[in-house]
């Protein structure tokens, strides 16, 4: 059995290494859940966050590495049970010398300049929030947002707060820091949860793919090959099924 999985640059979930393999927490979460169901030959196809939905929607692959649930991409696509669970952060020039560390800070600081992927869940959290249009600045993809930010172009990079951590210690605290927002309620089940999307209707590939992680998800196994990519507890625990 074959298939095509999607995935973009955004460390620790996945990247593509200097000999051009596809790599990450979200890589080796499917490839094992792949393997145990039967899937012999994987392919990865390297795309932008846009492309992710309308690809897997079109069949032009079988299914994305994870993002977040929401209503609207619900109509579009059918998710895997949840795979982890994580807040949104800055990445922020070392010492955070606007002290942003949440939406709202953004907004009411109306000279700040929040980058943001295209499409990402970010975007409309930061409008939600009475962050102004003026105030954002889009980017297809990651490494484009991390440029500006050295550069000075924008004040802080949203995304995933494990994600900005694993990158300020790639890049080095010297330059950057990495500010988590606070949690609603200071309740971890309260955090976003992420899956892997599936083309509607690939019922077959979706139930095997659900049944196995659900035997899957939380074992001891699952968590040490996710701590390698600095998923812990914290992200585990919150989505491992009942």
């Amino acid at each position: 059995m074959k298939l095509k999985i999607a995935y973009i640059e955004e460390p620790p979930f996945g990247w593509t290494e200097a000999g051009g393999r596809a790599t990450g927490a979200d890589i080796e979460l499917a490839e094992t859940v792949l393997r145990a169901i039967g899937v012999t030959h994987i392919e990865y196809e390297l795309t932008s966050f846009a492309e992710l939905l309308p690809g897997v929607a079109s069949g032009r692959w079988d299914m994305n590495v994870p993002l977040f649930i929401t209503p609207r991409r619900m109509a579009k696509v059918d998710f895997s049970l949840p795979v982890w669970a994580i807040g949104d952060g800055f990445l922020v020039w070392a010492g955070n010398p606007l002290a942003l560390d949440s939406y709202r800070r953004v907004a009411e600081c109306g000279d700040a300049r929040l980058g943001i992927i295209v499409g990402q869940v970010q975007h409309e959290a930061a409008l939600a929030a009475g962050v102004r249009d003026a105030q954002i600045v889009l980017f297809d993809q990651q490494a484009e947002a991390i440029d500006a930010l050295l550069t000075g172009r924008i004040d802080a990079y949203a995304s995933t707060a494990l994600g900005n951590r694993i990158l300020a210690d790639r890049i080095g605290y010297e330059l950057l820091d990495a500010v988590p927002h606070p949690l609603v309620n200071k309740d971890a089940n309260s955090l976003p949860k992420g899956a892997f999307s599936f083309r509607q209707g690939n019922h077959e590939l979706l139930d095997a793919f659900n049944r196995q992680s659900r035997l899957y998800l939380g074992s001891a196994d699952h968590r040490r090959r996710m701590l390698r990519f600095g998923l812990t507890e914290r992200e585990i625990d919150p989505i491992v099924p009942a």
